[in-house]
């Protein structure tokens, strides 16, 4: 008998019964004398079969503290119960106890529907509550939790409560808004979109507080999927002030899954050490509703949690190693641990396999969910459902709280069309299995294509040259700012040979000069992860450089990042706005951190083919969603067979090109001379012939078990050490409207503007004709009208145009004006403007002590300003702490106006 051939009171017995017994539930029949109010005060924790209403008996009638709070409809296995909530419904209208509920018609306030396998809920107390799937029922705990939350009372409460904290911005407090309408609204899911940088963990701090505050939230679970962003949160919780001198964590509870103590040791280069606090498992187990606390988490240890041991994944990023074999045994958690989820980056879909058990996860809570993303993709909206804000990194670099990019772009010809070896060459031939290395001599020529680099091959001339492209623009940068750039290296792989970001830290190290500790490793594989991420944070000088594949390409902050470089071609948006975003914030240590560099070690390819694509393309998971034993049985069960033959023909045809030759003796055992691949092309006529015996072989577990355990095929690895590569570079600018132009591009469009408009723009004329009627006033109308044109110009931008065109650094706007009106004005400093100009005011001209000392002051506001106004002397601080303007112009015997406008005309001509 099958699954599907139960009938109604197999499923209540053999699942739905079960089910409630382990929750805690007692199952009783109505006595034979009836429902009396004396026995009905008997029932603390019962499930009432077959109680009668007055439309029929209800499967199951849940009580608590002798009061009918919800009805369960039961069906058989394999119905679809979402529809059965409507005859839950109808016996909620119709049950004889009195509840102490009513809303329209109702008199029960929950319900119920279940086939064994799927449970529908309803909460009835509320019209805008829509009915939803849980992951179990909830416990007499768990109802009795539900109902004493007054969401009606909590929620009016945090509507009452102000929206305000001295670092909350503009767009922050309209997230918080659209969450708090959305939960008004009595939504469980939700997706709030805020580029990178832009303070989703600030957000999701204030939040929180402000509902645990208000009570509508009492226990919450803030979600993460790297052990560096649940340290990185836990610190938020601590620095966050929710009133003058009180913190987050002296009202409220923080805890976080139990930590390595590396995560979290001070050094004298680190934030405030602190001991965060882990959280019982009796808090997980069992939830109270008056001990209100965040819990934050990693969703790889939340899912072992649930789950237990088949949970556990490795998505390379080193994240695995957080989860001992002695800390795999699932806990009994339930449904109502937590009123509220926040899951950060909740993007993250590494594949089918860890995508699935990351929504079983999601879905075992009976809970608000809130997704927080950079980058929304399909499978996020599908999931949240509702978008209900957004705020994209082309506003937060409008709007000046994140930094725009330029773009250094390194062409090779190894990356670009991949490497041809002549007959005769050497390569070095490296065992992936071992590390052990030999050399070769080629018989004959071998191409390798621009995928297989660093994949399958590596050329180190090409590493070198473009490490030393790098070098020159980080020695440049150097100079003009008297600061090494903070510089991120996005490798190809760290595996345990061959490894592509050990290679790379290795030849930087030496082509920098500077220490090993000026060039440093990132990833899972080091010792320490965590402390290396903070070291590369909180330090000034060392490590200069980092190299990482995957473990700082989401969420992990380090604001005085000014240089990331792909050396890695990815081809999923998702993962590059990721990586991209970690070089946008702004930093409170570089005020002049203007912009970030994008170093596209593909020549500008990288950059280009996901300016070709939308903000939802993405690439399909890289590893199998089912193991081969699924599809085998699913071919068996004939679920989407035509599907299953094709997809198990392919992976045994993988196993094929994968496999030793001692591998190919074992498959003899079952398949002629072990030819595993004919076997594979032959199947499907084989199954249409004969089915039955086809599938005995399949199904065999001697076979399945070789089919996953079978000997590899050493893995090799080349290195072709005598390859010379031609890699060049060339500096672009991109420009606010968000294309790239090369320098003279963007400044030849710069020169048209200006010598098209000065009867347009009156700055461009007082700059061109009229330089004495120069002012403040002018100035703001240049800037101004110089970001709406077509394309935008923006002053940083023409600046670095100028600079990488001329070699000119830090060149002032009114010099970028009056050279592209005329090529022979020149290119000057701010400083050097100001200071040509008091030459020539001051010039055979007499100074008393006290005139000198305004003027320095006032060359001081012009090198900043650039103009100066009779106003600026009672407003500014280095006028105004020296008696402002009634000083200044008893000092210049009442001349000071014709002072300002002299000095306006000289800082113009």
């Amino acid at each position: 008998m099958t699954t599907y051939s139960e009938q109604e009171w197999q499923t209540r017995k053999l699942r739905i019964d079960t089910q409630l017994k382990s929750l805690g539930w007692t199952i009783v029949p109505v006595p034979a004398q009836g429902v009396t109010p004396t026995w009905e005060q008997t029932l603390h924790a019962h499930a009432v079969e077959e109680l009668p209403t007055d439309d029929g008996p209800a499967d199951y009638a849940l009580f608590i503290a002798g009061k009918l709070v919800a009805i369960l409809e039961a069906k058989r296995y394999g119905v679809d119960v979402q529809n059965v909530l409507s005859q839950a419904e109808r016996y909620a209208r119709a049950v004889k106890q009195a509840t102490g509920f009513v809303r329209d018609g109702y008199l029960v306030p929950l319900i119920f529907a279940s086939n064994g396998e799927q449970i529908w809920f309803r909460d009835l107390r509320h019209p805008l509550e829509l009915a939803r799937l849980l992951g179990q029922f909830r416990s007499p705990h768990g109802v009795t939790d539900l109902l004493g939350h007054d969401r009606d009372a909590t929620l009016a409460a945090l509507a009452s409560r102000p929206n305000t904290h001295p670092k909350l911005r503009p767009y922050q407090r309209d997230a918080v808004e659209a969450i708090e309408k959305t939960l008004g609204a009595r939504q469980h899911r939700m997706l709030v979109a805020m580029a990178t940088g832009t303070g989703k963990t600030f957000v999701t701090v204030h939040q929180l507080y402000r509902l645990l505050a208000s009570g509508a939230v009492r226990r919450a679970l803030f979600l993460v999927d790297r052990r560096a962003l649940a340290m990185q949160a836990v610190r938020a919780f601590h620095s966050y002030e929710c009133k003058p001198g009180v913190r987050f964590t002296d009202e409220f509870d923080v805890f976080s899954q139990q930590l390595q103590g590396g995560d979290y040791d001070g050094d004298d280069d680190s934030d405030d050490a602190f001991d965060p606090k882990a959280l019982p498992a009796k808090s997980l187990i069992e939830p109270s509703a008056t001990d209100p606390f965040v819990y934050v988490c990693t969703i790889q240890r939340m899912a072992v949690n649930l789950f237990g041991r088949s949970a556990v994944i490795d998505d390379g990023s080193g994240d695995a190693e957080e989860i001992g074999d002695d800390d795999l045994e699932a806990l009994s958690i339930p449904v109502h641990a937590f009123d509220l989820i926040v899951a950060d980056e909740c993007h993250r879909g590494y594949n089918a396999h860890a995508e699935a058990i990351f929504r079983r996860t999601f879905d075992h809570f009976d809970a608000v969910k809130i997704g927080l993303t950079a980058t929304p993709a399909p499978h996020t909206g599908a999931y949240f459902q509702s978008l209900v804000f957004s705020y994209k990194y082309e506003d937060a670099v409008r709007e000046g709280y994140l930094v725009d990019y330029d773009v250094l772009s390194i062409a090779s010809g190894v990356l670009a069309k991949g490497v041809f070896l002549k007959e005769g060459e050497q390569l070095r031939v490296i065992d992936l299995g071992t590390g052990k290395d030999n050399f070769i001599e080629l018989e004959e020529e071998r191409a390798f294509d621009a995928e297989a680099i660093e994949r399958a091959i590596t050329v180190p001339d090409t590493n070198r040259k473009v490490l030393g492209k790098l070098k020159e623009f980080t020695d440049l940068f150097e100079k003009e700012h008297g600061r090494f750039p903070k510089t991120l290296i996005f490798a190809s792989n760290d595996r345990a040979h061959g490894s592509h970001a050990q290679e790379i830290t290795k030849m930087a190290r030496q082509i920098y000069g500077r220490g090993d500790d000026f060039v440093e490793k990132i990833t899972g594989k080091v010792d320490r992860p965590l402390r290396c991420v903070k070291q590369f944070r909180n330090r000034k000088d060392r490590p200069g450089i980092a190299v990482t594949v995957d473990l700082l390409s989401t969420g992990v902050d380090v604001p005085d990042l000014e240089v990331v470089v792909f050396l890695r071609f990815v081809k999923s948006r998702i993962l590059f706005v990721q990586m991209l975003g970690r070089g946008t914030r702004r930093s409170p240590d570089l005020p002049d951190k203007s912009h970030f560099t994008v170093v596209d070690c593909f020549g500008g390819t990288l950059l280009e083919y996901f300016r070709a694509s939308n903000d939802m393309t993405e690439v399909p998971p890289d590893k199998p969603s089912k193991s081969i034993a699924d599809v085998i049985e699913d071919i068996w069960q004939n679920r989407d067979r035509e599907y299953n033959i094709r997809s198990l023909v392919k992976r045994l045809q993988r196993i094929d090109k994968e496999m030793s030759g001692d591998a190919r003796e074992l498959f003899a055992a079952y398949v002629p001379d072990g030819d595993l691949g004919g076997y594979a092309k032959n199947l499907p006529g084989r199954l249409k012939a004969d089915f039955t015996a086809a599938m005995k072989l399949l199904r065999d577990g001697a076979f399945q078990k070789l089919l996953r355990d079978y000997p590899r095929a050493t893995r090799q690895f080349f290195s072709a050490e005598q390859q010379v590569d031609t890699v060049t570079s060339e500096w672009v600018v991109r420009g606010s409207d968000g294309r790239e132009y090369k320098p003279e591009d963007y400044l030849s469009a710069f020169e048209r503007y200006v010598r098209e408009n000065p009867d347009h723009v009156d700055a461009i004329r007082i700059l061109v004709d009229s330089p004495r009627d120069w002012s403040m006033k002018a100035l703001e109308e240049l800037r101004t009208r110089l970001r709406v044109t077509d394309p935008p110009f923006n002053e940083d931008f023409l600046r670095r145009a100028h600079h990488l065109r001329y070699d000119k650094a830090l060149v002032d706007i009114i010099s970028m004006v009056k050279h592209a009106a005329t090529a022979t004005s020149p290119l000057l400093t701010a400083p050097e403007r100001i200071q040509q100009a008091f030459a020539e005011l001051t010039a055979d001209r007499p100074l008393t002590a006290a005139q000198t000392a305004w003027l320095s002051r006032i060359q001081g506001h012009l090198v900043e300003n650039l103009s100066l106004s009779r106003d600026d002397f009672d407003l500014m601080p280095a006028f105004a702490d020296f008696g402002g303007w009634g000083a200044a112009n008893e000092v210049f015997g009442g001349t000071l106006p014709d002072w300002i406008a002299r000095i306006n005309e000289a800082v113009a001509a």
